[in-house]
C-alpha cells in the first residue's frame, strides 16, 4: 500500500477538472485573443467563464481576476508591480512567508525599498500591535499570507484587513495554501491583492491568478511581463486556455464542497494526531491547535531524525517542510522563527491531508509512523524515562 499525504506541496488534478479541460486541447483549441472566428471566440468565452468561477470563490468581481502561471508569478506581479508603480517606499512582510514572497522582498530591498520583516510567536502567529507599529508614513504595502505552507497557521485575516484599511495601506495576501480550503472573501476581509495557484486546489500545475482590487481603493500596478495586451495589459502572453478552464472548474468545485470537506479533513486530522499521541511520547505540535488549515499537521518527533524517518517511510508521501526548500540542508526558517531548536526542526514531519485521503489511509500512515519512530528510538524504556514533554493530544477541531 502507498499513501499520498503531501497535499501542501501539490494536489492531484481532480478527474472532474481534467474532464472540463480536455476539450480545450484538441477540439476547442483556439487562441482566446483571436476573436475574428468561432474557435477564438469559444476560447475567449471559456476564459471568461473561468474568470467568473474564480471570482465567485473569492467574493470578487470577475474583471479583478488576472490569470498568471501560478502564485509565484502572482506574488512577483503584486509586490514588484506595486513597488515599481509607487517608485519608492516601505514594505512590511513576515519572517515566515513563502520564498516566493521573501525572495521578491530581498530584491526590492536591493533596489532601494525599505523592508520590515515581522516576527512570530511560538505558534507562528504575528502580533497585530507589532504590525500596527511597523506601518509608517511611507508604507506602500503589507504582504502577509493567509495560511502558512509548513505549519498551516492561519493569520487573523479580518483583523489584518481592518488594520490596513484604517492605516490606508494596501494588503497583498499570498493565499496559495488557503484558497478552496477555508472561506475567503476579499471584500469582507479587506484584501487588496491575492495570489493563488491551481495545483494547490486540485487543478493543473502552471496556472494561477492574481486578484487586484478595482475600487475603494483601485490598486495600480506596473506590468512585469510585456509584449501584448492580454489581461488588461498587466500580463502579456497567449492565455493557457485549458489551464484556465481547469482553474475555474477547480474553484467551482471548491466553492460547492468547501464546508463539507473542511469538516471531513478536521475529522481525519484529529484521528491521525490522536493515534500518534496515544502511542508515542515526545510529540510536539507545530503551530496553533485551532487556527490552522484543516488538512495540515506538523509534528516534532523528539529524538528522531526526520530525514531518516522519511527514508524509512518510502511508501508514504510526506515532507519535512516547504516543497520549495526540501533540498536545503538548513533547518526550516519558519520553525526557527517560531523558536524551535535545530534539533526540533530536524525532527519535524508535515502531514498534508487532502480531498482523496481516506480513513484507511490515516490508519495505515499512523501505524507505519509509530512503528518507524519506535524503531529509530530503539524502542527502549530509557528513552521514555528521559522524556517529560506532554503529548499535546488535545488538538482541537
Amino acid at each position: 500500500m502507498s499513501v499520498y499525504l503531501d497535499n501542501m506541496a501539490t494536489t492531484p488534478v481532480d478527474r472532474r477538472v481534467l474532464a472540463a479541460m480536455l476539450p480545450y486541447f484538441c477540439d476547442n483549441f483556439g487562441n482566446a485573443a483571436s476573436k475574428t472566428h468561432q474557435w477564438g471566440n469559444e476560447a475567449a468565452m471559456a476564459v471568461e467563464r473561468a474568470r467568473e468561477q474564480v471570482a465567485v470563490l473569492l467574493g470578487a468581481r470577475s474583471r479583478e481576476i488576472i490569470f498568471t502561471a501560478g502564485a509565484t508569478e502572482s506574488n512577483n506581479l503584486a509586490l514588484k508591480g506595486v513597488a515599481q508603480y509607487a517608485g519608492s517606499g516601505h514594505i512590511i512582510t513576515c519572517q515566515t512567508e513563502h520564498k516566493a514572497v521573501l525572495d521578491v522582498c530581498k530584491t526590492l530591498e536591493q533596489r532601494g525599498f525599505a523592508l520590515t520583516y515581522l516576527g512570530v510567536d511560538r505558534d507562528g502567529c504575528i502580533d497585530l500591535d507589532a504590525l500596527d507599529k511597523a506601518i509608517r508614513e511611507d508604507t506602500i504595502l503589507v504582504s502577509l499570507m493567509a495560511a502558512n505552507n509548513e505549519i498551516g497557521a492561519l493569520h487573523p485575516l479580518a483583523e489584518i484587513g481592518a488594520l490596513c484599511k484604517r492605516r490606508g495601506v494596501l494588503w497583498h495576501c499570498d493565499a496559495a495554501q488557503a484558497v478552496g480550503k477555508v472561506p475567503l472573501d476579499v471584500e469582507k476581509l479587506g484584501i487588496d491583492l491575492l495570489s493563488l495557484s491551481a495545483h494547490k486546489l486540485y487543478g493543473p500545475k502552471g496556472q494561477g491568478a492574481l486578484y487586484i482590487r478595482s475600487r475603494s481603493p483601485r490598486v495600480r500596478l506596473a506590468a512585469q511581463t510585456e509584449g501584448g495586451s492580454q489581461e488588461r495589459g498587466l500580463r502579456a502572453g497567449t492565455l493557457n486556455v485549458p489551464g484556465i478552464v481547469g482553474l475555474g472548474e477547480a474553484c467551482r468545485l471548491a466553492q460547492v464542497e468547501l464546508a463539507t470537506e473542511r469538516v471531513r479533513l478536521l475529522h481525519l486530522r484529529t484521528l491521525l494526531y490522536s493515534r500518534l499521541c496515544g502511542e508515542l511520547v515526545g510529540i510536539e505540535l507545530n503551530g496553533p491547535e485551532t487556527e490552522r488549515l484543516p488538512g495540515n499537521l506538523s509534528v516534532c518527533f523528539t529524538g528522531v531524525d526526520g530525514a531518516e524517518l522519511l527514508v524509512r517511510l518510502g511508501d508514504i508521501a510526506l515532507s519535512s517542510g516547504s516543497a520549495c526548500a526540501s533540498d536545503s540542508p538548513v533547518p526550516s526558517p519558519v520553525l526557527a522563527a517560531m523558536g524551535r531548536s535545530p534539533e526540533q526542526a530536524r525532527s519535524t514531519l508535515r502531514f498534508g491531508l487532502g480531498r482523496f485521503t481516506t480513513e484507511e489511509d490515516i490508519d495505515y500512515v499512523a501505524g507505519r509512523v509509530i512503528d518507524e519512530v519506535l524503531r529509530l528510538r530503539g524502542d527502549g524504556p530509557a528513552f521514555y524515562e528521559r522524556q517529560a514533554m506532554p503529548s499535546g493530544e488535545s488538538l482541537a477541531t
